[in-house]
Order: C-alpha cells, then sequence, then structure tokens
C-alpha cells in the first residue's frame, strides 16, 4: 500500500478559499482606523490642556492664590486668571506642547486633518474636540 504524503490540490485550494473568506469579513473592521487616530490625537491634546490647567491651579494655590492669577511651567511664566490660563499663546499656549497640531490658542487644528479641531475654553471642560475628531 502506498502513503501518501503533502496535501492534494484540492485540499490547498479549500484552504486558500477559506482564509481568503476569512480575511474579507475581518478586513473592513482594520480598516478604518484613521479616524480612531485622529479622536486619540485629539484626545491626547485635550489630556495635555487638562493636566496644565489643573498643575497651574494647584500651583496657583499652594503659592498662595496671589492675584496675579498665573504659574510657572517648563521654566516659563504662563498667564492666567485664578490659576486657570488664559485663552492665548501666553497663557495655554506657554502651558502646553501641542505637537502635531497648528493654530494659535484657543483653537487648535490637527497638522494632518485641518477638520480636526480642539477648542480651548477658560470654563469646564477646558477642552472639546470637533470636526472630523469628534465621536
Amino acid at each position: 500500500m502506498k502513503q501518501q504524503r503533502g496535501f492534494t490540490l484540492v485540499e490547498l485550494i479549500v484552504v486558500i478559499a477559506i482564509l481568503g473568506i476569512l480575511a474579507a469579513t475581518a478586513l473592513p473592521r482594520f480598516i478604518d482606523v484613521s479616524s480612531q487616530a485622529k479622536a486619540a490625537a485629539a484626545d491626547g491634546l485635550i489630556g495635555a490642556i487638562n493636566g496644565a490647567v489643573a498643575l497651574c491651579q494647584a500651583q496657583w494655590v499652594a503659592s498662595g492664590s496671589l492675584p496675579a492669577g498665573g504659574c510657572t511651567m517648563g521654566g516659563g511664566a504662563v498667564t492666567g486668571v485664578s490659576g486657570i490660563p488664559t485663552a492665548d499663546a501666553a497663557g495655554i499656549g506657554a502651558a502646553i506642547n501641542s505637537s502635531g497640531f497648528s493654530g494659535t490658542p484657543p483653537n487648535y487644528t490637527l497638522t494632518a486633518d485641518t477638520a480636526c479641531t480642539v477648542t480651548y475654553s477658560t470654563t469646564p471642560p477646558y477642552a472639546v474636540r470637533g470636526g472630523s475628531c469628534a465621536p
């Protein structure tokens, strides 16, 4: 009796067809990750803004709530009111590193997609995303 070695052509074609069907059903789940990446980039900037506001407020309170209302971050002065950075380049612009985003405070746009925006406000919530990076 002759022993069989390897796979027949039919078996190989069936396996390739099954793999093709699995790939066709799984691929759409991984195709559109760009919108998730934009939202994640915006969430990162929002986290940086919220962290900067919290640090500035903490420093302002720890220093005795001086009337000037600003703080020092990264070795530079940050203008603020009651510990909250102002919505300009001397305030929140000096407090955060907005790499990957362009624009002038309070409006930031994602460099890779100008429709994806993050807007800073001096009242809670301090930062919100909009445009193509909104949920």
